[in-house]
């Protein structure tokens, strides 16, 4: 699956004139053992409500994204909106859209947006789950976030609650 993921990114970033192939490469490896085995998440019922979640923090890496939801069988990610990468009308957007795209959880781009939305999801899930317990909340949040992402404000400012 790895090597599928590259080529995958490879030929739709060389199509498109456009895009950033590094992070899909070097993180395939990565993503391929997520995806087979840890992520629960089902292509043809996308909302599932006790899917795993999956954020792509660096979201300039978002054909990573796309050609793992190519792979999965996501019914709007067939190859023809691989070859359709950043072209404007294509789910296949220059960075994951929410709404725009199945699968897609939050709309990332903006450096350190999506760690931080990953970290409020993971939150809400465990308080939901402490709730309500497994029966009804038994998923989890993962997150592949870079190194530009790390070095925004909305990753490393340190967290001030009122009172202290």
């Amino acid at each position: 699956m790895a090597q599928a993921l590259r080529f995958l990114a490879m030929d739709a970033v060389e199509q498109a004139k456009s895009g950033h192939p590094g992070m899909p490469m070097g993180m395939a490896d990565v993503a391929t053992v997520l995806f087979n085995r840890f992520l629960t998440v089902d292509p043809a019922d996308p909302r599932w409500p006790d899917r795993d979640r999956f954020v792509l923090s660096a979201g300039h890496g978002s054909m990573l994204l796309y050609a793992i939801h190519h792979l999965l069988g996501f019914s709007d990610m067939g190859v023809g909106q691989l070859k359709r990468f950043r072209q404007l009308g294509s789910t296949t957007a220059g960075h994951p859209e929410y709404g725009h795209t199945q699968g897609v959880e939050v709309t990332t781009g903006p450096l350190g947006q999506g760690l931080a939305t990953a970290v409020g999801m993971a939150l809400a899930e465990r308080m939901a789950n402490a709730r309500h317990g497994d029966a009804l909340v038994d998923h989890w949040t993962y997150v592949i976030s870079g190194d530009g992402c790390l070095m925004e404000g909305s990753a490393t400012k340190p967290l001030t609650l009122p009172g202290t």
